[in-house]
């Protein structure tokens, strides 16, 4: 691996920032980009450098203030937790903060001070009842430590020396005279806490265009909000044709080889993993089904007209994510997984609640973002969250909290024009529901042949947790609720 490392001699204490574990003990992270040079002049809480895991893509704040001395991985690079990626001159002109008030060590120390003190893992809750985080945290009752700064009165600005780290739970201080924007750097991220950037990323909204309404520059929880409400609807759809192959990211390399490799990192290579995991760990039985979904085509349009549906129409996968919810109260075992006995017997988890799976095709690989509690949801707010969650997912912007707690998946192979497929089951659940493309089709009506909207389903369905019966009947209840949409009534 090779580094980048400035030329001029460092003016102060060099901190080491390692590859933190992004969550869920991952062990490894490739590097996408760095949003940073040697020699720029970076602070607490900036972005510095985007990294893919297995789960998804993310954003590292930078846990130091003070100078880029050297950058220790390059692009494209697979690093494991706790390698050093980069160094920062924290020099005392540079308006750095001393390492107690963030902490951050010195040279292959923690990379917080929750995990100097507590031993606890980024994420972890630490002994003193808090979540460890990348930066900004102290524990509470830490002794040596200052107290907390107070805001500078006014028309008394605060030296930019001394200024201490701001909690993550709270905005960084509010400075009497902000910097207009023209002393900015121009590589600067844009200023936010971290609570309000996972808003950002969950609601799909880039940072760089909302406008802050703060004196001081920083973009407030309002302001994410403001901009979503203001987003216009996106041009692709969980419903709608992909984008041509033509505008998306392509790994084609350009120097006439007939052939070429693509190497397996990142959420391919987690894909992989679990794929192959669950093929041959579950036994697998998947049944199909062809259903007129005339009558859910003809309920669509209608719905298209009201006014709970203005910001985000029904689509049929939504129709189709309604009919499983109502289908899993009556065959509750489809929302369970099969848990292998270590000092007893094998059982079976059922789930009470349906966190449902969306497979999403991005340009870095599969991935299955989750709506949570999808089975108290009505139609409408249904139709919101797979609108926000398609968006997030073709953004890149998917957080890791939205990846993880998935009791059943659907994947909608119908955009690309399949009619059906026998898809595998997620680990961690017992089946997943391909819904094929709608056409226009011939079909018996009465006793009459008339031209219908058809659409195929397969259900695969893992056969250790779930008997044929129990898997064909929920199948049957989901066709029916789609052929049917009034028979919800009943369910």
């Amino acid at each position: 691996m090779t580094s980048t490392e400035s030329t001029t001699r460092p003016t102060g204490r060099l901190e080491t920032f390692r590859m933190p574990d992004a969550g869920e003990g991952l062990t490894e992270a490739d590097i996408i980009g760095w949003r940073v040079a040697v020699g720029d002049t970076v602070t607490v809480n900036q972005v510095i450098v985007e990294i893919e895991t297995a789960k998804a893509a993310v954003e590292l704040p930078c846990p130091y203030a003070g100078r880029v001395h050297q950058l220790l991985a390059e692009p494209g690079a697979t690093v494991e937790v706790g390698t050093p990626i980069i160094t920062i001159d924290t020099g005392t002109d540079t308006g750095t903060a001393p390492a107690g008030d963030h902490g951050a060590v010195v040279e292959g120390g923690p990379v917080n001070g929750a995990a100097a003190e507590t031993g606890s893992k980024i994420g972890e809750v630490t002994a003193d009842g808090r979540i460890a985080t990348l930066v900004g945290y102290v524990p509470a009752g830490r002794s040596g430590g200052r107290r907390a700064r107070r805001a500078a009165p006014t028309g008394a600005a605060a030296p930019a020396s001394r200024a201490p780290a701001a909690p993550v739970s709270s905005p960084p201080p509010v400075p009497a005279e902000p910097e207009p924007p023209a002393a900015h750097a121009t590589h600067a991220a844009p200023l936010a806490t971290p609570p309000v950037r996972k808003l950002a990323k969950d609601l799909g909204i880039d940072l760089h265009a909302v406008a802050p309404s703060r004196a001081d520059g920083v973009i407030s929880r309002e302001d994410v909000e403001h901009a979503a409400a203001a987003r216009t609807r996106p041009a692709a759809g969980p419903d709608r044709e992909p984008a041509p192959p033509a505008a998306r990211a392509s790994t084609r390399p350009d120097d006439g080889s007939r052939e070429y490799r693509i190497a397996v990192t990142g959420v391919r290579k987690a894909t992989a993993a679990a794929m192959v995991a669950s093929a041959f760990t579950a036994p697998h039985v998947t049944e199909f089904l062809t259903v007129d979904v005339t009558p859910m085509m003809q309920l669509r349009e209608r719905l298209r007209t009201r006014r709970e549906f203005a910001d985000a129409p029904p689509t049929p996968l939504a129709l189709t994510a309604r009919a499983v919810c109502l289908a899993a109260r009556r065959t509750p075992e489809i929302n369970s997984v099969y848990e292998a006995g270590t000092d007893g017997p094998d059982q079976i988890l059922v789930k009470r609640d349906v966190h449902l799976g969306i497979a999403a095709a991005t340009d870095r690989g599969l991935i299955v973002p989750v709506i949570r509690d999808a089975d108290a949801m009505g139609l409408a707010d249904l139709a919101r969250a797979l609108q926000e969650l398609t968006a997030t997912a073709r953004a890149g912007r998917t957080s890791l909290a939205q990846l993880t707690g998935g009791t059943f998946t659907i994947t909608n192979v119908g955009v690309f024009g399949v009619d059906t497929g026998t898809p595998i089951i997620n680990p961690g659940q017992s089946a997943i529901l391909a819904l094929g493309a709608i056409r226009d089709a011939p079909w018996v009506v009465d006793g009459e042949l008339a031209v219908r909207k058809v659409c195929q389903l397969a259900l695969s369905f893992d056969h250790r947790v779930i008997d044929g019966q129990q898997g064909s009947q929920f199948l049957a209840d989901i066709g029916a609720l789609l052929a049917d949409p009034g028979l919800a009534l009943a369910f």
